[in-house]
């Protein structure tokens, strides 16, 4: 089974929190990764299957950096709420 990653950047306007966080996290911009395995005999047909953010945010000045699993489902409802906020 073939496997790919691609990096992206998602943005949050509002304070966040997901599963894996040891506390909320500002708004901004994170890095994200998103890991894709192919089906079984297709080779144009993908799945999305992990995908993992980047703490702090872009912008932040920490230097202590960590990347966390999340759902992807998980990390896309989160977007949506996200957009929802006034």
């Amino acid at each position: 089974m073939t496997t790919r990653t691609t990096p992206t950047v998602v943005r949050f306007n509002a304070a966040f929190m997901l599963p894996g966080f040891d506390a909320p996290r500002p708004p901004g911009d994170y890095r994200v990764d998103l890991d894709d395995e192919s089906f079984e005999g297709a080779r144009s047909a993908w799945r999305r299957v992990a995908a993992f953010v980047h703490l702090p945010a872009i912008s932040a000045k920490e230097s202590t950096r960590q990347m966390v699993p999340i759902e992807p489902a998980t990390l896309e409802a989160a977007l949506v709420e996200d957009g929802r906020q006034p």
